[in-house]
């Protein structure tokens, strides 16, 4: 059991979690607002993140095939 809170199937999950999450959050954050410039850029810059972790863990679990 232990071996499954740890799998990489089991992270992939979390991080599309996050991702959607996060997508959810920066959609509903008003843009008229000077302040929250700063914190949109910052969760912006995870969701690319997020998006790069997740590309990797993909590739990893059922890597491409050959052409």
């Amino acid at each position: 059991m232990d071996e499954n809170l740890h799998s990489p199937q089991r992270r992939l999950i979390e991080l599309r979690i996050e991702h959607a999450d996060l997508d959810d959050l920066i959609d509903r954050i008003p843009l008229d607002g000077a302040g929250d410039d700063l914190v949109l850029r910052r969760l912006k810059k995870r969701r690319l993140l997020l998006r790069d972790q997740i590309a990797r863990l993909e590739t990893q679990i059922a890597p491409p095939e050959p052409a």
